[in-house]
């Protein structure tokens, strides 16, 4: 009897094993200059199959797209003798500073708890915690305020059944990175799932950096921080002294 499921499980493997992602991107690279107001990443891709596509079950993709990793306060703040102070805080390590999730359909649906904590897939798992200063209890509460500040601010964003997935094999994914995105890394994570499973991943790195005089002014306050400091000075004197010039002359 063993030997018949045995038999049965190698047969019934390949119909996962034989499917890998090809992937690619629009870009592998961001400048970010003095007009920046964004950029349009596309995430296009194809299921390799050595063997015929199986039947009646579901194929799922999921792509991530992921800025380079910060730590994060997040304080709660109280009224306290009539004004609002700082309580209690909750200290978080590993947050991504730009995390965006499209998927083909909703990641409850197609996500086990299983594989979403084997490949930190969602949101929730890439926020991990490094001290706690608050009560335990009210924890999902700064998760919650978190997740909507940066909502907000349009880098954090969740999109189910943005991924357009085409004959079970062709699908491409949009993001929009907003105009306020940190320089550095961007990893794009690419999840193939049949029937709730993750049966392939791949992933691709994108650079985000400054270009132009922006560039070479970080530079400078990083490498030379105290001639930078003199001219900054400098222009802030150069720029009043001209406002002040320019008011003088209008009012003659």
């Amino acid at each position: 009897m063993k030997q018949i499921f045995l038999i049965l499980a190698v047969l019934a493997a390949p119909a996962f094993a034989s499917e890998k992602l090809v992937t690619g991107v629009s870009r592998d690279d961001v400048q970010i200059t003095a007009d920046f107001t964004g950029s349009d990443i596309l995430v296009y891709g194809a299921v390799l199959r050595d063997s015929p596509r199986p039947k009646g079950q579901s194929l799922d993709v999921i792509v991530t797209l992921e800025g380079p990793a910060t730590q994060v306060v997040v304080r709660r703040k109280e009224r306290w003798l009539g004004i609002w102070v700082n309580r209690n805080s909750v200290h978080l390590n590993d947050v991504p500073s730009y995390f965006s999730i499209a998927a083909t359909r909703p990641l409850p649906e197609i996500l086990t708890p299983e594989d979403d904590a084997q490949y930190n897939v969602s949101l929730d798992r890439r926020i991990l915690v490094t001290r706690m200063s608050a009560n335990a209890m009210d924890f999902p509460l700064y998760i919650q305020a978190l997740k909507r500040i940066r909502a907000e601010s349009g880098v954090f964003k969740i999109t189910p059944d943005a991924v357009r997935l085409s004959q079970d094999t062709l699908f491409r994914a949009d993001f929009a990175l907003p105009a306020n995105v940190t320089e550095g890394d961007f990893r794009v994570r690419l999840f193939l799932l049949r029937d709730g499973r993750v049966i392939d991943t791949t992933e691709q790195i994108i650079g985000v950096r400054k270009a132009g005089i922006e560039r070479q002014l970080a530079n400078l306050a990083q490498e030379k921080p105290f001639i930078y400091g003199v001219l900054s000075l400098i222009m802030a004197l150069v720029a009043g002294w001209g406002a002040s010039a320019v008011f003088r002359l209008f009012q003659r």
